[in-house]
């Protein structure tokens, strides 16, 4: 593809990887591409270390977050130049280019930062406000109200270079990622059991199976709306790729139900998705 032939949204994007921020595309909805038939439901494994910032090994921009990249080479590769021409947005991996963003999707939430956190760089939204602080961290959502945290393992919309100056990021934003996991909003124990099984195991290698669930968790964990569904379709995924073999155990389950529970869902929805998902699969 020549210069003259790339999209808007492409040339962009490579002019945001060569500033050193890591892109991916987006489809409608702002959602990643959803990975190639080789990759669908993590059949591949996921690339190498799903927990550290960096590209998928698949030369198609598969994996969410773990397909930004900045090398040129990739952003004009064949595969990813069709994605770009189907996109409808750009996307980058805060935790790769070494920054936070404070996502404050409501005016309220605009204000709370304000009033309460140290001035950075701030991006406006059409909901609110981007909030961008240098370091990184776990990223988490529903902090607070209308307040989710973007860093490691997870992507955020580019929009523009906003205003103001870069900070540090500061304690304040740290400590809010801390308090969604105190025990008191800890997940209620699992009811269910973990399936028998005794197919044949596809797990490739010994990471195979962690890297699905820590996905699952991930899918989970991003959902902004139907939430319902998203957490019955991840759980029928895990099953259909994990449930035939044995390998599932309770404390695999145990995180999926305690992702779901940190969205919001009860112990009896976690349980009725996951006996439904078992149904339809027949196991």
């Amino acid at each position: 593809m020549t210069p003259q032939t790339l999209s808007a949204l492409h040339r962009v994007a490579l002019d945001r990887a060569g500033h050193g921020l890591p892109v991916l595309p987006l489809r409608a909805g702002k959602l990643p591409l959803g990975n190639c038939d080789d990759c669908r439901e993590n059949r591949c494994g996921g690339r190498p270390n799903m927990k550290t910032p960096g590209p998928c090994a698949c030369p198609h921009p598969c994996h969410g977050w773990a397909a930004a990249t900045i090398d040129p080479a990739v952003l004009t590769s064949s595969q990813w130049s069709r994605a770009w021409q189907q996109a409808e947005a750009l996307a980058y991996h805060p935790g790769g280019a070494g920054v936070t963003v404070v996502d404050l999707d409501t005016p309220a939430a605009a204000d709370w930062a304000r009033a309460t956190l140290p001035p950075t760089v701030t991006v406006a939204t059409t909901r609110g406000e981007h909030w961008i602080y240098r370091g990184v961290m776990q990223s988490a959502n529903g902090v607070r109200p209308g307040v989710d945290i973007k860093s490691s393992m997870s992507y955020a919309r580019w929009i523009g270079p906003g205003t103001g100056t870069l900070a540090d990021l500061p304690d304040t934003v740290r400590a809010l990622a801390v308090k969604v996991s105190t025990p008191a909003r800890a997940a209620q124990p699992v009811g269910v059991s973990a399936p028998v099984g005794g197919g044949e195991c596809r797990h490739r290698t010994p990471t195979y199976l962690e890297r699905g669930i820590a996905m699952a968790e991930q899918r989970i964990t991003d959902a902004r709306t139907g939430v319902h569904a998203t957490v019955y379709r991840t759980f029928l995924a895990v099953l259909s790729a994990h449930g035939r073999c044995g390998c599932l155990t309770a404390s695999h389950i145990g995180r999926l139900f305690a992702a779901a529970q940190a969205k919001g869902e009860s112990v009896r929805h976690c349980t009725d998705a996951w006996t439904n998902a078992r149904t339809r699969l027949g196991l």
